[in-house]
């Protein structure tokens, strides 16, 4: 089955891993790194003069030294002692590589440091793949951890709670207690502790010890099964984490998880009953729930479990406000629902509305012509043998309606009936649907369409209606055949007139606020189109209007409903790319719900957020009345700052052969591409290398970085393909709006080509989102970027050509410098103090300080400075005469302190005012083009002064928002670094009163904030 939106995929040239681990062997234990590090490897040796050495590095047999080869130095000198080492950083993260002139061509995942001596020296090295680089990093943390206490563990296993977990079980299971049960037994035991795994391989592995061992027996000892499943059960990339995040033990304590929930995975407000509930609940060991730690199996389990899913838990409830008028919101639509294969042969079908209103789909589709025996029936007009009556199908319609949502249901009524059957179709409707009908007239003293939420459980018709000042009981209207219409469009005796029908009153009164029109320019709809009514456009009439107008259409979606339907040359059923109309703001963009691909995902992708409600509310730069907003933006969206999306993919897990592939056997080469998917500046495309001939757990271990000018429009598409020379196959894919995005690790659950979950296949990612190239903190966004004063773009305000105007906009100028420059100053603090901490960008505060707080903690565990707050402010203060590299970390901590402290004490005077000039502004607005006439304006340029203006008021709300929100992060920031360094020991000073006075401190923080919140309420 191939994807055909990654056929070619220009991301990058397709590059083969061919071995995604060193050795056969899986690293499952600290002494299998440690073996591998003593068997030894090359790797690159970077120094900062540019140059870069290949050595051979290996580890002494007694675990007391590291030493490479060859080396000008002598033997005893070209060695690095394991208790001289203070640090081991992963990643590029020391000046070595931050100033080296060869950075950009080594990957992140591959370099190591190791810091040393007292002052803080770095070895930086670059090894040939990330999971060797993950090696020696958990072997040396190991070491260290370890290096003050007797060597013991390097001789097995056998200790570990893992083990001895393993050994209970096996204990359980061999009933006859001889010590050795039969291989049947034995597969059937590890299928039960872990189900993915595939008979077949359990077998050849029981198959690989035994011949290892030089066995002629088929039965199984203890000490092989609990090797065959450390060895089929154990994921390097988790080890490696769970090492990681444990300080090198095997296990996760409470306050292990608690710290990787709150820096990691950005969970809020975790307390350690929380996590001991976890660890109850997902460790395997009974001894382990005992004592409250999380081993490597139970750690994996919980990695795999929906609290780890990448969607946000939130997005699965209604989370928008529900009381927007209908226009402001994207409908899930569906085009010729009745049909359930393609539109040029398929017969009608029931299932179609029962499949599209199962899936939350809100606009569905009626063609209904004249039937036998004055019944109104639905077909396809290509196929009339097959069909259905109207009355079964809108029976269905009512018994499936509010199923999945409880958010109104639009029918669109293709009316190609004669007056009679015209009749007997209203009165069936009001029979069937009853009081669910929307009847209301619309008032003509509103100038919004209703709610979502005013329309709950209601069914609307859209469709022609007769004159209301009319008494007559029939009529003729224009047709709303759109396949018929745009055939005629396309004859060449096409005239521009419609095609007119005869409409009776009955039908006609159903139609309420969805009257349908016929679209004829911006320029006359806005002048004089109701609200209540919906102009419909074909594929390729709306990707003309788009592409010449797209401002226009923007800001006459605002207002209005607009119904897009596929091109009637998609014979085969194709559907167009969402995404195009989403762009301009169309509300309701039919999809051909019965074909499965791309478009179809990102359809189906975007409509599960929101609680699958079929309702999304669009960015409030396409709702507000004055806004500027072009779906052809190629830059940045002015008021809305740009984001980035860090994306790691770390393996994939159970990976199914691709259908209909049959060239290679089994054997499957996978790939991964990410499709970034929103307005035009933010499309693009990135993917990893091909791991040759591995389904089961892929390592990728590869990341991107995007940025994303517009998140609240921005789509994420990943792509599971099987390399192959004739056409890559399509194994799986999952498409998540960029605001459904958990941050932290995460399981991707992959769907089907047509988009079924499949059971136990995902991908196992990294997920960050910072201030376009820096920063990062627990929670979903944040500010942290480094810009330096040099280089600073400030959005520029539009000069409109009316004086009075633009007298009020020059006095916004300098506020808004000031905001840019007091958000960007604290960004670029807190960068330095994490570059500083030998941290990535989007490593969290809260890691950066405990990071901090061990440079700060003598040998003999006592702090070297104290927590002193000042003004609500957590300053670090040294208790004595403290070392070099200790002071240039604590002026890096006090500039953050201080410009987070100047941002928060001055944000809101800025920005009253950028609120007044905002308002100031918005008071010209309704007289702008009386103003633009007098000064002679007209035409276009008092278009262009219109869109100047509303650029600018869109500008001061954006840049106000953004310090608004900016004020907010940083009061958080302090309460949460308070907070670390009272856990970190920090806060223990000679003053016993110091922890008391830092929680008054902290509850000042509140007190002030919420004060500042209800003032402005």
């Amino acid at each position: 089955m191939k994807d055909p939106s990654n056929q070619k995929c220009g991301g990058r040239k397709k590059t083969v891993s061919f071995s995604s681990m060193p050795s056969e062997k899986k690293i499952s234990s600290a002494n299998d790194c440690i073996s591998f590090m003593q068997a030894g490897c090359e790797l690159k040796k970077v120094r900062p003069n540019s140059r870069i050495y290949n050595r051979f590095f290996t580890l002494d047999t007694d675990l007391q030294a590291l030493r490479w080869e060859p080396s000008k130095k002598d033997l005893e000198k070209a060695k690095l002692d394991i208790s001289a080492i203070k640090e081991i950083r992963l990643g590029k993260n020391t000046e070595t590589f931050r100033n080296n002139g060869l950075a950009d061509q080594i990957c992140e995942d591959c370099a190591f440091s190791i810091l040393h001596g007292e002052n803080y020296e770095s070895l930086d090295l670059v090894a040939n793949s990330a999971d060797v680089a993950n090696i020696w990093v958990s072997g040396l943390r190991y070491l260290v951890s370890r290096s003050k206490q007797p060597l013991d563990f390097i001789e097995g296993n056998q200790n570990t709670p893992r083990f001895m977990w393993l050994k209970t079980v096996f204990e359980a299971a061999d009933v006859d207690g001889n010590g050795i049960m039969l291989e049947d037994t034995s597969v059937e035991l590890i299928k039960q502790l872990n189900p993915t795994l595939k008979e077949s391989k359990i077998r050849l592995k029981f198959k690989e010890i035994q011949k290892s061992k030089e066995k002629l027996t088929t039965r199984v000892t203890e000490e092989e099964f609990c090797e065959a499943f450390c060895e089929l059960c154990t994921r390097p990339e988790v080890y490696f984490l769970l090492v990681q995040i444990s300080k090198n033990k095997e296990y996760l304590d409470a306050n292990d998880l608690m710290l990787f929930l709150e820096a990691e995975q950005g969970v809020s407000h975790i307390t350690e009953d929380m996590c001991l509930d976890i660890i109850r609940r997902y460790e395997l060991s009974e001894e382990g729930r005992q004592k409250g730690f999380l081993a490597i199996d139970g750690f994996t389990q919980y990695l795999l479990s929906p609290e780890c899913d990448i969607f946000d838990p939130e997005q699965k409830k209604v989370s928008q406000d529900m009381t927007q008028p209908l226009s402001h919101y994207y409908i899930n639509a569906s085009h010729n629902t009745y049909l359930i294969e393609d539109q040029f042969r398929g017969p009608a079908d029931i299932n179609g509305y029962v499949r599209a209103l199962k899936m939350g789909c809100r606009s569905i589709e009626l063609d209904v012509s004249d039937g036998s025996e004055n019944e109104p029936i639905l077909c396809n007009r290509n196929n009339m043998a097959a069909h259905l009556s109207f009355r079964s199908v809108i029976e269905v319609i009512n018994k499936f309606a509010f199923v999945a949502s409880e958010y109104p249901l639009i029918l669109c009524l293709g009316n190609h009936c004669s007056l009679s059957q015209q009749k007997v179709m209203a009165q069936q409707m009001k029979k069937v649907f009853g009081d669910k009908l929307y009847g209301e007239a619309p008032l003509p003293s509103e100038s919004y369409l209703p709610s979502p939420e005013k329309l709950k459980r209601m069914i609307i018709v859209k469709g022609k209606k007769l004159p209301s000042d009319s008494d007559m009981l029939e009529g003729e209207v224009t047709d709303e055949d759109e396949e018929a219409e745009m055939s005629r469009r396309m004859s060449v005796d096409y005239n521009g007139e419609q095609k007119q029908i005869w409409l009776c009153r009955e039908l006609s009164d159903l139609v309420s606020i969805c009257k349908s029109v016929q679209y004829r320019d911006f320029e006359l709809s806005m002048k004089s189109q109701n609200y209540w009514e919906i102009c419909s456009f074909s594929e390729t009439e709306a990707s003309r209007i788009a592409n010449e107008y797209p401002e226009d259409f923007v800001n006459y979606n605002k207002k209005f409903l607009s119904r897009v339907y596929p091109s009637a040359m998609r014979i085969d059923s194709s559907n167009l790319n969402p995404q195009d109309f989403w762009n301009c703001g169309c509300q309701i963009v039919a999809m051909n719900f019965q074909t499965p691909g791309p478009m179809m995902d990102l359809h189906t992708g975007w409509f599960l957020q929101n609680g699958g409600c079929g309702y999304v509310l669009r960015p409030s730069i396409m709702r507000d009345e004055v806004s500027y907003f072009s779906a052809n933006t190629k830059g940045i969206v002015p008021g809305v700052s740009p984001l980035a999306l860090h994306i790691k993919i770390i393996s994939g897990q159970n990976f199914p052969k691709p259908k209909g592939a049959c060239a290679k056997g089994d054997v499957i080469d996978p790939y991964v591409c990410v499709e970034i998917h929103g307005i035009p500046a933010d499309c693009s495309e990135q993917r990893t290398k091909t791991v040759q001939q591995n389904s089961d757990n892929p390592i990728f271990d590869e990341t991107f970085e995007f940025q994303v000018n517009l998140p609240e429009l921005a789509m994420i598409r990943f792509v599971v393909l099987d390399d192959d020379y004739i056409g890559d196959e399509f194994i799986g894919q999952y498409t998540i709006p960029f605001e459904c995005l958990q941050p932290g690790y995460r399981h991707v659950p992959l769907r089907s080509f047509v988009g079924d979950v499949m059971e136990h296949v995902t991908l196992f990612v990294h997920i960050a989102i910072t201030n376009r190239s820096g920063g990062g903190k627990a929670q979903k966004r944040s500010l942290s970027v480094r810009m330096g004063k040099k280089v600073r773009e400030y959005t520029m305000l539009r000069n409109i050509g009316l004086k009075t105007v633009d007298d009020i906009f020059k006095i916004a100028v300098h506020p808004l410098r000031e905001a840019i420059d007091m958000r960007e100053n604290m960004q670029n603090a807190i960068v330095s103090i994490k570059e500083l901490c030998g941290l990535p960008p989007i490593a969290s505060l809260k890691q950066c300080l405990l990071t901090l707080s061990s440079r700060l903690i003598t040998s003999d565990n006592t702090p070297s400075v104290c927590l002193v707050m000042k003004e609500s402010f957590p300053y670090l203060e040294p208790l004595g005469a403290i070392p070099e590299v200790q002071k240039k970390m604590l002026a890096a901590y006090d500039l953050m302190i201080q410009e987070s402290r100047f941002l928060i004490e001055m944000a809101d005077t800025v920005q009253e005012k950028i609120v007044q000039c905002q308002k100031a502004g918005m008071e010209f607005h309704e007289e702008l083009h009386n103003l633009g006439a007098k000064e002679g304006l007209k035409g276009r340029k008092l278009n262009k002064a219109t869109e100047s203006f509303a650029w600018n008021i869109t500008v001061l709300k954006g840049q106000g928002d953004l310090l608004k929100n900016a004020k907010n992060e940083a009061i958080e920031n302090m309460k949460q670094i308070q907070l670390a360094c009272q856990s970190c020991g920090l806060s223990k000073g000679p003053s016993t009163g110091a922890e008391t006075k830092s929680k008054r401190s902290l509850e000042a923080i509140e007190e002030k904030e919420s004060g500042d919140e209800n003032g402005k309420l």
